[in-house]
């Protein structure tokens, strides 16, 4: 069957497209056609392998009875030694659950702060209050831990305000910053105070997509400046908001390595010590580091796998996840 004038017409005008094996090509072919995409990639590709994943390596002498002056080569096998006996330390099984619980504490009440705080702050009318209180709240962020826990020292500790205030009503000896009692949710506040500012850039950019017809169409039906919040902000940041807490549950046992170390002498050891800190006063400064290296391989590994449940978790609830 011959084509006709019109269909050869066709088909020089539309050619037919390449098969897929021909149409695509190597990927050096692409490399080379996008070579200048790739080098913007490069900086933080060497970034994340030399201060990431070559370290990784390193992870061996938790199988092993290491010593910095036989080196890791040298350095004797000892099986799950270092294991078993992270399993039997009392200290680190204590370390494990402070870690437990201010990770909960933090979850709970620091990770939805800047969602509430860009919420409040998306319903003020004026820009002009809205830049200010913007540039107030971010401001601690940029303090570093060291300032931070002065700063609460100055105004908690036994010589603060708030001591001072207590032993005026007759309650004397208050002082916030050394009770190990409370010494969680002080952590938590911390949190809260120094980074809920910045932490509301990423959804007020979440904020910023959503579509203004939605709010339009939710206030012709009659919707306040609160059901507006409910039934169209809220639900325009939830993939944002999955995003972050799958990647805040894999950090979970991560709470502030910094934080803590410099508040551990004056609350004492009992309520401060953390996984990080654990593995730095026993491996940096004990010299035990078969074992401090094994209870941070097991932290890595734990934090993997519920990276991996959580972005399971969103993805069957249709919240979207990170691959």
């Amino acid at each position: 069957m011959t084509a006709t004038g019109t269909e050869r017409a066709s088909l020089k005008r539309h050619p037919p497209s390449a098969p897929p094996a021909t149409r695509e090509r190597t990927l050096w072919g692409k490399v080379r056609r996008e070579w200048s995409m790739y080098l913007f990639i490069l900086p933080g590709l060497v970034f994340f392998l030399v201060f990431a994943y070559v370290p990784l390596l390193g992870n061996v002498i938790a199988f092993k009875d290491y010593s910095p002056f036989r080196g890791i080569l040298d350095s004797p096998w000892v099986g799950l030694d270092n294991f078993t006996r992270m399993l039997a330390d009392s200290e680190l099984l204590g370390a494990i659950a402070n870690t437990v619980q201010i990770a909960l504490l933090q979850i709970i009440f620091a990770f939805p702060a800047p969602i509430a705080l860009a919420l409040l702050l998306n319903s003020l009318l004026s820009p002009r209050v809205k830049r200010i209180v913007q540039s107030i709240v971010y401001l601690p962020h940029f303090i570093s831990w060291v300032i931070v826990i002065s700063i609460w020292q100055q105004i908690l500790g036994g010589a603060g305000p708030v001591a001072q205030l207590f032993a005026d009503l007759g309650a004397g000896g208050v002082n916030v910053m050394a009770d190990p009692d409370t010494f969680k949710i002080l952590v938590t506040s911390q949190v809260i105070w120094k980074d809920m500012g910045w932490g509301t850039i990423i959804f007020f950019a979440a904020i910023s997509a959503i579509p203004q017809e939605l709010y339009e169409a939710a206030a012709v039906d009659g919707a306040g400046a609160g059901r507006r919040a409910w039934h169209v902000t809220l639900p325009g940041i939830v993939p944002v908001t999955s995003l972050l807490l799958v990647l805040t549950v894999g950090n979970v046992l991560t709470v502030g390595f910094e934080q803590l170390l410099l508040q551990q002498p004056i609350v004492g050891a009992e309520a401060a010590q953390v996984i990080d800190t654990f593995v730095y006063f026993r491996g940096i400064a004990g010299g035990d580091w078969g074992l401090s290296a094994a209870a941070g391989l097991v932290k890595g590994v734990i934090g993997t796998v519920l990276v991996l449940l959580a972005n399971r978790v969103a993805k069957r609830l249709g919240t979207g996840g990170i691959f």
